[in-house]
């Protein structure tokens, strides 16, 4: 058995806008094990600034589980508890090298494409035209839930825009989500929070930055829009340390990126210690090419979670890879008669 990886850039169709900047490309690497004329593919979704693993010793900790795969996945995993996204990448090389076909790592109604997964439309950050014309046009496409990026334009403005979809339709009609990348202030989080409350809002994630957890309890408590977890998760890598986190802040929800939390093993481990505590969840990509995002699409489905998933990510770049995954009437669904054009 032996094991290779490489760097891929993917670039932006347009520049996408967070509360931490744009972003008009997106690094990732993969990972090729080849065992017996099989070959196993795995992506390592790194997003530098914000993933735990975001280290100078990334690509040599990289290049030492590539020497080091005859280990297997198992023992892998535990040496590279401090990188989630190398994790997840060795994760899904080892099951797609298992698989009859390497795209399929768990067949499901999904890939036989008779079941799609509902997933929210993402609405990114930018001048209110252009997000408002993002909002109409995920409407037109068939979305009832709509992800909405807020703390980077004029906080009056983002209200107007919640109160643009909530004139033309109501909560049944169109879920709204809002994410607010640990833009608001501490001081002034639960005010914000307050004057969108009559939209009828679902949940807003991570209102305020990582790591204040006695604040985030306090809104959690006190916020009449149940908040979701999702940058507060990065970095916490022992289940003690997991379960310390949930007991503390006690989230409506929290939001799972395979990528940054240690891969499918990662997100099974919190999503028992959130069901044991009764808080909320679903699952999210972060940026991966179509490779990543088709095995997350794949575990996730098999979750039985019917809330919609934040999985629409894969019609972001000029280079991504044609693959099977479409979008259809705000669902992803899986066309088993389309071939994938990455080259193993």
């Amino acid at each position: 058995m032996k094991a290779s990886y490489f760097k891929y850039i993917l670039h932006f169709k347009q520049a996408s806008g967070t509360s931490r900047g744009i972003l008009t490309d997106k690094e990732t690497w993969f990972v090729i094990i080849e065992n017996e004329g099989k070959r196993g593919i795995g992506e390592c979704g790194i997003l530098r600034g914000l993933s735990a693993d975001d280290r100078p010793d990334y690509e040599e900790k990289l290049h030492w589980a590539c020497q080091n795969i005859h280990l297997g996945e198992q023992k892998l995993w535990n040496e590279l508890v401090e990188f989630p996204s190398i994790q997840f990448g060795i994760e899904m090389a080892f099951l797609s090298l298992k698989s009859e076909d390497p795209f399929i790592l768990f067949p499901s109604d999904f890939t036989k494409s008779t079941k799609g997964i509902p997933i929210n439309g993402l609405v990114w950050m930018g001048e209110k035209a252009f997000m408002k014309a993002q909002i109409k046009d995920k409407i037109v496409q068939g979305f009832n839930c709509i992800k909405m990026k807020i703390g980077a334009i004029d906080f009056d403005a983002e209200v107007d825009l919640l109160r643009y979809i909530r004139e033309n339709f109501d909560e049944k009609t169109i879920e709204i989500r809002v994410d607010a990348n640990g833009a608001f202030d501490e001081n002034e989080a639960l005010n914000k929070i307050y004057k969108i409350t009559g939209f009828k809002i679902h949940s807003i994630e991570q209102p305020i930055k990582k790591n204040q957890h006695d604040t985030m309890s306090v809104l959690c408590k006190n916020s009449q829009i149940p908040i979701a977890l999702d940058e507060e998760l990065i970095g916490t890598f022992s289940k003690p340390e997991k379960e310390k986190l949930l007991q503390k802040i006690r989230p409506q929800y929290i939001i799972l990126k395979p990528s940054f939390i240690g891969g499918f093993r990662g997100t099974l481990e919190w999503i028992s210690l959130a069901e044991k505590l009764n808080i909320g969840w679903w699952i999210t990509s972060a940026l991966e090419s179509n490779v990543g995002l088709n095995a997350i699409a794949q575990f996730t489905f098999l979750q039985n979670n019917l809330m919609p998933q934040g999985l629409g990510t894969g019609s972001l770049y000029t280079n991504n890879f044609d693959s099977p995954l479409t979008v259809s009437d705000g669902q992803l669904w899986y066309d088993k008669d389309t071939d994938w054009n990455f080259n193993l």
